[in-house]
């Protein structure tokens, strides 16, 4: 449901003018079509007006006034019935005009009360507020000009001004029901659009570390895979054994990475799905220096951590994902040089983690997309409340050094 099915509940309808001007002018807009219901609201309008008014002529009536000022009474009074049909357009000068008629023909009354009340639904407090002046002040002239013999004289202007203000209390209630109205459905779209907003988002971060997992992960195997696919292209003469040993190194990197593979996979499945394999954590990190050693790089581990198992699974995770990417990009910018792993801290202190390799022994290689590894931990460690530091050390080698917390 839409505000467009309900254009009196437009602020527009409430608050400006409701000329549409010349079709196809500038500035001019084509009116709208009569509904069956604007039909029916106006013959209802029409009629209650008839009624009122046909109340305060009974009364003039019995007053003794001549049937000739009856009869004129009564052609005015049906004239400004009739003009409640162009309310929409015109409210606040019917307003003005019937409050104003009413003092000469009282069954005018009934169509300036309706014309007030409509003005009151259409329009803010300041121009009704001049209306139902002109409106009081009409009452209180009918009341000397046409009085009611079974009122005096302060009764009547006391009972119409208690009518005027009725009429205006409902319109200005009629009014505040459909802003509010129209306020809740504004309310309701902003709140639609700000949950799609966030499943977006909650879709990109997802996204977002998805890829970084998968960069992490796989850019460890694929080095591994191209530093021995490289090494078996340069040196084609090599003994049988060590080509051997490079292509079973090719076969258990290649077998690796797909399982790790499965495993960025299954952070797509719902919690509970089997197949999903366990997360690397500070535990670990002795089997991935291991698996580099057995790569050709020259690592030394110097862990300061008496049970890494003590260390927070999400906290190991992060730590084993920086000391991978540490080791991946020391062995593809500088390749033969040695490479330190640093682990110390404890409950309270924190958990750093430090990877710092030589400077390399040629020039350095060009990768596409690097870089890209050192955000993605950055992010990492922010994500975990931690900090992340990396750049080139005194002796031209480069290191990257995180700090992460560990509750006591």
């Amino acid at each position: 449901m839409t505000r467009t099915e309900y254009p009196w509940l437009l602020p527009s309808a409430m608050a400006a003018p409701d000329d549409p001007g010349p079709a196809g002018k500038p500035g001019g807009r084509r009116r709208p079509r009569r509904t069956v219901r604007d039909w029916v609201v106006d013959l209802l309008a029409f009629l209650f007006a008839v009624f009122i008014g046909t109340v305060a002529l009974d009364a003039a009536d019995q007053a003794g006034n001549s049937e000739g000022l009856l009869m004129a009474d009564m052609l005015v009074g049906l004239a400004a019935c009739c003009t409640l049909w162009a309310r929409r357009r015109r409210p606040f000068a019917l307003a003005i005009g019937l409050g104003v008629v009413q003092v000469v023909s009282p069954l005018a009354g009934g169509a300036a009360l309706v014309a007030l009340f409509s003005l009151a639904v259409h329009r803010p407090f300041r121009p009704v507020a001049v209306a139902g002046g002109v409106g009081l002040a009409g009452m209180v002239g009918q009341a000397y000009l046409r009085p009611d013999p079974t009122l005096s004289h302060l009764m009547a202007i006391i009972l119409g001004a208690l009518i005027v203000l009725l009429f205006i209390a409902a319109g200005m209630l009629v009014r505040a029901r459909r802003q509010l109205v129209v306020a809740l459905r504004e309310r309701a779209v902003r709140a639609e659009n700000e949950a799609a907003l966030r499943a977006e988002q909650a879709q990109r971060l997802a996204r977002e570390a998805i890829a970084r997992e998968m960069h992490d992960v796989l850019a460890h195997r694929l080095t591994l895979l191209s530093v021995h696919a490289g090494a078996l292209e340069f040196r084609p003469d090599a003994p049988p054994p060590e080509v051997a040993r490079a292509a079973g190194v090719i076969r258990d990197s290649a077998h690796e990475a797909l399982q790790d593979l499965r495993m960025i996979i299954g952070v797509l499945r719902a919690p509970g799905d089997e197949g999903e394999r366990p997360q690397p954590t500070l535990v670990t990190l002795d089997a991935l220096v291991a698996e580099s050693r057995d790569a050709g790089m020259k690592v030394t581990l110097d862990s300061g951590v008496d049970d890494p198992a003590a260390v927070p699974s999400t906290t190991g995770r992060t730590a084993y994902r920086i000391a991978q990417e540490g080791l991946t990009n020391a062995r593809k910018h500088a390749p033969g040089t040695g490479t330190t792993v640093l682990v110390s801290g404890g409950p309270g202190d924190g958990l750093t983690v430090e990877v710092r390799n030589e400077a390399p022994l040629g020039p350095v290689p060009h990768v596409p997309g690097s870089g890209q590894g050192l955000i993605g931990l950055t992010e990492r460690a922010t994500l975990a409340g931690g900090r992340f530091e990396h750049g080139p050390t005194d002796d031209g080698g480069f290191a990257v050094r995180a700090w992460l917390p560990w509750s006591p």
